[in-house]
């Protein structure tokens, strides 16, 4: 097995504070912050415990080339990706919801709708859909950003009755949401994909709005390979999808889908191979590059050396 890397405990000059995400670890500095990207792989909200290897490497070499594919349409919070696995950029204030869109009808939207609900965050669906339906419009069905337990369906309206976000900065992230969605679905349409839905999350730095955290990438949106989509419509066949749903269905035939009292399946070393190397093919077909695996003789200690330097200099 290659090295992998499951958490970080790194302490560094000038650091005010940190953050373990599911996936990621953030080191807080004044005005700074340094993301490591690390191995760990999450499903059903629950953190699997063995890394895979390459797949921190993955998702944050392809949200840098789609942070700067779209920095023309709203600036992100980038600074520098000195690492691989690192990015380091501006300390912003997160607001307290995620931008999620969609411009078909798969997902926790086709659940819902396949229960009868026609509404969903407020928006309106037609009837007579299919799951995996391309919708008229894409749709933005936003979420609550909770600090602890799941995330929460929430519409436009309660969001502004509530005060979480001003009418004012709403009108500009529905505005960078749909740019960005557009942006991304001809990007996806140029490597025969299509980009089904995604999320997006903004904060403020000295009063203006960026685009934080990874955007385009399989832990954040749903892809489909564009051919054959319509003849599996017709027939009703399930999508091709390039996203980390194999994992998620390996452990449902495993018996688990992270419900209380269920334990999560040993995955064997072979099966952890099987999905880094899917990994690497989801970014050699969603950038259309060739993967370039990093050294990991001594992973750990490349990136603290990467962020010190960074943050040195800074």
């Amino acid at each position: 097995m290659n090295g992998a890397i499951k958490e970080t405990h790194f302490q560094f000059p000038g650091q005010k504070g940190f953050y373990k995400g599911k996936v990621r670890d953030v080191y807080m500095f004044d005005k700074t912050i340094a993301v490591v990207a690390t191995d760990r792989i999450s499903a059903f909200d629950v953190v699997l415990p063995k890394p895979i290897p390459y797949k921190g490497q993955v998702l944050n070499q392809i949200a840098a080339k789609f942070l700067k594919a779209t920095a023309d349409i709203v600036p992100n919070w980038v600074t520098s990706t000195p690492d691989p696995n690192v990015t380091v950029g501006k300390k912003c204030e997160p607001f307290k919801v995620e931008m999620v869109i969609r411009g078909y009808l798969a997902g926790h939207a086709a659940r819902e709708y396949a229960s009868g609900k026609r509404t969903i965050c407020g928006v309106a669906l037609p009837e007579g859909l299919r799951e995996n339906d391309k919708l008229p419009n894409p749709i933005i069905t936003p979420t609550t950003k909770a600090d602890e337990g799941h995330d929460e369906d929430i519409s436009k309206e309660a969001i502004l009755e509530k005060g979480i976000v001003s009418p004012e900065d709403y009108a500009i992230l529905e505005k960078y949401t749909h740019s960005l969605f557009q942006k991304g679905t001809e990007i996806a349409s140029e490597m025969g994909l299509i980009l089904v839905d995604t999320k997006y999350e903004f904060g403020k730095f000295n009063g203006e709005i960026y685009l934080i955290d990874e955007i385009h990438t399989p832990d954040s949106s749903r892809y489909f390979y564009a051919d054959g989509y319509e003849a599996n419509q017709k027939q009703g066949k399930a999508q091709k999808q390039l996203s980390k749903e194999f994992v998620r269905q390996w452990l449902i035939s495993n018996g688990f889908q992270g419900k209380e009292g269920q334990n999560i399946p040993d995955m064997p070393n072979s099966f952890v191979e099987e999905i880094s190397e899917r990994y690497i093919e989801l970014y050699e077909k969603i950038t259309g590059e060739k993967f370039v695996k990093a050294d990991t003789g001594n992973l750990g200690k490349r990136i603290e050396m990467a962020v010190l330097k960074e943050i040195g200099e800074g």
